[in-house]
């Protein structure tokens, strides 16, 4: 993979990564004020963001495997570590939107 390519790769990576888990954070918030339709929307678009840098990665794994090689430096270590995150982000909101919704019924 080319420089460029692969800095957009990064790039795409990096962007999909925080912008999941700025939407996450976010339907946090509208959870902890009580709005569970505007948390459950705000899940829904880290999830189309994770399916963003999901595609980004399955392409990255495809060339792969074709047989071209993907250097992985620091910025590509970087940007597995953003998208991680949006992942492991994301998977603790639900929980916790789940627990303020528990305290709402009650």
């Amino acid at each position: 993979m080319q420089d460029e390519a692969r800095m957009q790769v990064v790039m795409g990576l990096i962007m999909h990564g925080g912008n999941a888990k700025s939407q996450a954070f976010q339907a946090i918030q509208l959870a902890k004020s009580g709005d569970f339709e505007g948390a459950q929307s705000a899940i829904d678009e880290a999830d189309k963001s994770l399916k963003e840098a999901h595609d980004v990665q399955t392409d990255m794994l495809t060339q792969e495997a074709q047989g071209n090689h993907t250097e992985v430096d620091l910025y590509m270590v970087h940007a597995q570590d953003h998208l991680m995150n949006g992942i492991t982000f994301r998977d603790l909101a639900v929980e916790i939107i789940a627990l303020y919704r528990k305290l709402a019924e009650n």
